[in-house]
């Protein structure tokens, strides 16, 4: 379907702009409902619907409950079909349309358990069966409504958003800074290239690649080295497995860190980056964007992390993986320490562009290199327990949140390019080694449970209510100095 096909409902939209909340909501819903998912261009139509809510005719805000409001109605539903049907759903229309999709979905879902419905929400053509499958295989309705729940809420603004920022850009007018799409385009180029030298450094040095094996093979021949590696394995029934991914990235991380925070503070090869990023920065701040970038930037503060790490150590103290619970409690300490320490050290100023920013110093920055910790140590925890060679696209996934919290603290110009640099290799860095320390100690896999739900439900809530709380002061507090 192209987009000739959908343009009467989006002019009949524009002529009635009352029906735009609910235009979301139902196409949320379909997006959302079994096999209609699939039928319907539900992306198209959101990212349309949405970039006319961007117009000025419905808040931010409202766009985005419709939008989850819908999506949980239609998993919903989904649900109740398939529990109603059970296996008989298969003959009826227009599931029975859709055979292969059907036992895709099952394969799924037997495979994940209930945490399918969470995974699946994001995930191309099965995801709107894998509810009716719920359903049909009698998962709890408690435990599906909290899957369902927290599944939509982050559904709602990757759905929405894109088209919102679009449609408010044309109404606004918004002025791009000069030479903005070959910046953008640069960017995404280094990233893609960075992406890519991660993903095959990771497939090369995994358990049972040529590297991993030769490696192996010559530390085996001396004594020390092979109870090095050992003493590191893991303790695992199913064969012990050697942290050399995450040893290599502490190692090359830190020596990074040691080359910049030398160039940053010894010399002036960063002074005219910092400057043009920073300008461009300044040039893309409009009133629009400030408050999704600074509500962005609050999920890095500090006091939100010190929220953040207790509830997940909790968690694994409860559960009872007291090794894993200590070593992300160090981290975090650490972390905390470490960045205050090297900023006192360095005491390189920040950018002095906003009303109000922190009195700390500058390099590394505190917010990027925490984010990258909390966030990089519940993506290595995940990743150890998938298919080695699918690993990669766990760290991709967090590794977004990461890298706007740290393009958040360029935009708003309390951070120069080095400094978001900085914290992202230090954060790497307490990472890799955490996960280095706690090798020895990883006996047992850890799974998602319905206390783990409940952890991260609790998470989602308390940073909501962090953001929504300081966001007022925090939009007085980043306001440009221009202004």
């Amino acid at each position: 379907m192209d987009i000739t096909s959908i343009q009467p409902l989006i002019d009949a939209l524009q002529a009635h702009q009352n029906w735009v909340a609910f235009a979301i909501f139902i196409i949320s819903f379909i997006e959302s409902l079994a096999i209609a998912g699939v039928i319907v261009p539900g992306v198209m139509l959101l990212f349309m619907v949405a970039a006319i809510a961007g117009g000025n005719v419905l808040s931010i805000e409202a766009s985005l409950f419709w939008a989850f409001f819908g999506a949980v109605c239609g998993d919903g539903l989904s649900y109740y079909l398939g529990r109603h049907f059970k296996d008989s759903i298969a003959s009826v229309w227009p599931v029975r349309s859709y055979p292969k999709l059907l036992s895709n979905g099952q394969v799924f879902f037997k495979k994940h358990g209930g945490k399918s419905v969470l995974i699946g929400r994001f995930v191309g053509p099965i995801r709107p069966v894998l509810p009716l499958i719920a359903g049909m295989l009698n998962m709890s309705p408690k435990r599906f409504f909290i899957f369902n729940v927290i599944s939509a809420i982050g559904w709602a603004p990757v759905y929405i958003l894109p088209g919102y920022l679009v449609g408010a850009s044309i109404s606004l007018d918004i002025h791009l800074p000069p030479h903005f799409y070959p910046v953008l385009l640069t960017a995404l180029g280094v990233l893609a290239f960075t992406y890519l030298l991660f993903i095959r450094l990771q497939w090369e040095l995994q358990d049972k690649s040529r590297s991993y094996d030769y490696l192996k093979k010559w530390v085996t021949r001396y004594n020390i080295t092979h109870q090095f590696w050992r003493a590191f394995s893991s303790k695992r029934a199913d064969g012990g497995e050697f942290p050399l991914p995450s040893l290599v990235l502490a190692i090359s991380t830190l020596a990074l860190f040691v080359l910049l925070a030398l160039a940053v503070t010894n010399t002036q090869w960063f002074d005219a980056f910092n400057h043009q990023t920073s300008t461009f920065f300044a040039l893309l701040r409009n009133p629009f964007y400030d408050p999704v970038v600074i509500g962005i930037t609050l999920l890095g503060d500090p006091k939100l992390l010190y929220i953040s790490f207790p509830i997940f150590v909790s968690l694994l103290f409860f559960r009872g993986y007291y090794a894993a619970a200590i070593h992300i409690t160090l981290a975090g300490i650490a972390t905390s320490f470490v960045t205050i320490g090297l900023k006192d050290y360095f005491a390189v100023p920040r950018p002095d562009l906003v009303v109000s920013g922190p009195s700390s110093y500058a390099f590394p920055s505190g917010h990027t290199s925490g984010a990258v910790v909390f966030l990089g140590l519940i993506a290595a925890f995940i990743a150890q327990e998938v298919q080695q060679r699918k690993r990669w696209m766990v760290y991709s996934l967090f590794s977004i949140p990461m890298l706007m919290i740290g393009i958040s603290r360029l935009y708003i110009g309390v951070h120069w390019m080095s400094d978001v640099l900085g914290g992202i290799l230090l954060g790497l860095f307490i990472c890799a080694l955490t996960r280095v320390s706690y090798s020895r100690f990883d006996r047992q896999p850890i799974s998602i449970d319905f206390f783990t739900i409940l952890a991260v439900a609790g998470w989602l809530i308390s940073a909501m209510l962090y953001v929504s709380i300081n966001l007022p002061e925090a939009l007085s507090n980043y306001q440009p100095l221009s202004n």
